[in-house]
């Protein structure tokens, strides 16, 4: 059963447009942009893809413009709309770990804790959540918007302190600026309309996309190992072998050798292959995989 119209979904752009482009090719949609259009195409009639500033994307699925769309959850808390977050969706290819929006001050500064702000100057781009952080502490600040070079506002003198993204701090201290605490983490988000939410079909495809996606995600820390190993030696090989479930075992064909499969992380690779060889197996063969349900 088919949708009877597209589902209508938002795409990030920006920076993480194409590692969601990347993601998606792996999941099995191939999106194509188009020089001056914000509607890539996607080779499923089920979808109807639209490019859209994240900060923006709440907005649009909570006002049913969009079906669903992928953002971050930091932006989805901006713009304060009813959207259902569906999943998270850790695809960073610089720390494979959500983002942290952090409060920041000049590293000579004597402020320590955001109590320490008080009637002092905060500039960011996330408002919002900004403010609340504070009124939640009481801690009554001038909250200031900061259209970029945000680090540079606390150097140049225009504000005591700032709250800024960063996935690894090396930008914050580059700048010369102390990590005083952590407003918030943030990574990226599957968010849908809650009517499209609610209806049947749309769900269906809504949920189709989030396991595709995640089995994408999941396969892109893992690889799989296949070899062959002599009879005698099988349960010494399998000793050594770690994997999301019991290996695959088959016989060989007039044979007392065995093929053995296996999923493993991508990490334990470089030093499995070895333990292997000397245990006895032969013919090691390492794959990469495409998704892992």
């Amino acid at each position: 059963m088919s949708l009877p119209e597209p589902l209508k979904l938002g795409l990030p752009k920006g920076s993480l447009e194409d590692a969601t482009i990347e993601l998606f090719a792996r999941s099995g949609w191939k999106i194509e942009r188009h020089q001056r259009n914000y509607f890539p195409h996607v080779n499923d009639p089920e979808l109807a893809a639209h490019l859209c500033r994240p900060q923006e994307m709440g907005g649009y699925v909570g006002d049913g413009l969009l079906d669903a769309g992928i953002t971050g959850r930091d932006w989805t808390m901006e713009s304060g709309a009813e959207v259902v977050c569906v999943s998270e969706l850790v695809y960073s290819k610089v720390s494979k770990r959500p983002a942290r929006w952090v409060l920041a001050v000049a590293g000579d500064s004597p402020y320590q804790k955001a109590e320490d702000l008080a009637g002092k100057r905060v500039a960011t781009e996330l408002l919002g959540v900004t403010r609340r952080y504070f009124a939640e502490r009481g801690v009554d600040v001038t909250v200031q918007y900061s259209w970029g070079a945000t680090e540079a506002k606390v150097v140049d003198g225009l504000a005591d302190a700032i709250v800024e993204v960063t996935e690894t701090g090396t930008t914050i201290h580059a700048h010369g600026l102390r990590i005083i605490d952590v407003v918030m983490e943030s990574c990226a988000v599957l968010i849908a309309n809650p009517k499209a939410y609610a209806d049947p079909e749309k769900r269906r495809k809504i949920e189709q996309i989030d396991l595709l996606l995640h089995g994408a995600l999941r396969a892109d820390t893992l690889v799989g190992l296949k070899m062959n190993v002599p009879g005698d030696r099988l349960d010494t090989v399998i000793d050594q072998l770690p994997s999301l479930n019991s290996p695959t075992v088959s016989g060989l064909r007039n044979s007392s050798w065995f093929s053995v499969e296996i999923v493993v992380d991508t990490c334990v690779v470089r030093d499995l292959i070895p333990r292997l060889r000397l245990a006895g197996a032969e013919g090691i063969i390492e794959y990469a995989l495409n998704k892992v349900i």
